[in-house]
């Protein structure tokens, strides 16, 4: 298999595992140096390098990106055994047409006056690399491969594991 193809379904199960988490932690460097990170809800599950959050713009956050727009974004979707990071540059800015199209009726319980909420703004992460972890054949499958490895001392195979640029 040639190294474009390895790496565009690298960058398919990264999209996958995204879409089915949607919950990430957000990972910013606070003005004093250290990191800071707090659970969002990602707006876009159709990841193509780019993901998008609501935010106001007036949060601690934002204030964050503004200073070091550099950024990780973690998901996990424990119920599949599968983990992905992705580092990125962010940037803040308010495009009335892509939060239309990003705008989903729940976000109204951050944003009350929907896209009218004052302050309200969108945060772009442009993904630099993605790093994940995929383990997949369920728990029992796992639970197995952690009792071989105490039996034979051999740490357990990780799943797959790979990195990819974006």
């Amino acid at each position: 298999m040639s190294e474009p193809s390895t790496t565009a379904e690298a960058r398919r199960r990264v999209t996958d595992l995204v879409r089915r988490a949607r919950i990430c932690m957000l990972t910013t460097t606070g003005l004093d140096g250290r990191m800071v990170s707090r659970p969002m809800g990602l707006q876009e599950a159709e990841f193509d390098g780019d993901l998008w959050f609501f935010a106001y713009a007036d949060s601690a956050k934002v204030r964050q990106i503004r200073v070091n727009p550099e950024v990780n974004v973690a998901f996990s979707d424990p119920g599949h055994h599968a983990w992905v990071s992705v580092s990125g540059t962010a940037q803040e800015g308010y495009d009335r047409a892509k939060a239309e199209r990003l705008w989903h009726p729940m976000l109204t319980a951050w944003f009350p006056d929907g896209l009218d909420t004052p302050g309200i703004t969108l945060i772009k992460v442009h993904a630099g690399a993605a790093e994940y972890w995929d383990s997949p054949g369920g728990a029992v499958v796992n639970l197995l491969g952690y009792a071989k490895a105490a039996l034979t001392g051999t740490p357990p195979g990780p799943g797959e594991n790979r990195e990819v640029s974006y």
